[in-house]
């Protein structure tokens, strides 16, 4: 029942752990005010790909996509500072990963 959180589910027949995420918190230039100088608001999402498990074929189609976001060391990278809250744009970098 516990392994069942630690699953993020893509598609229905795709599926990724959540030990490979890696999130950083850091500071945003985006809305905020005065406040996006003192609190680390926008989120950092790695995708450890490479470690994953995935197949090649969806890999090969991930970094495809990711561009520039793909690291030569398997990893894709989503940053977003959209929004003011941290949980807020940790929301969105997941959603976009996801996407």
């Amino acid at each position: 029942m516990e392994e069942s959180r630690n699953i993020i589910r893509i598609t229905n027949r795709l599926t990724i752990h959540e030990d490979d995420l890696e999130e950083s918190f850091i500071r945003s230039s985006g809305p905020g005010g005065q406040n996006v100088n003192k609190v680390s608001t926008a989120v950092q999402l790695r995708f450890h790909a490479a470690r994953s498990g995935l197949p090649e074929d969806v890999l090969s189609r991930l970094f495809k996509l990711a561009g520039q976001k793909g690291t030569k060391d398997g990893d894709i990278l989503i940053e977003a500072n959209r929004f003011r809250t941290q949980e807020r744009n940790r929301e969105d970098a997941r959603d976009r990963m996801i996407a």
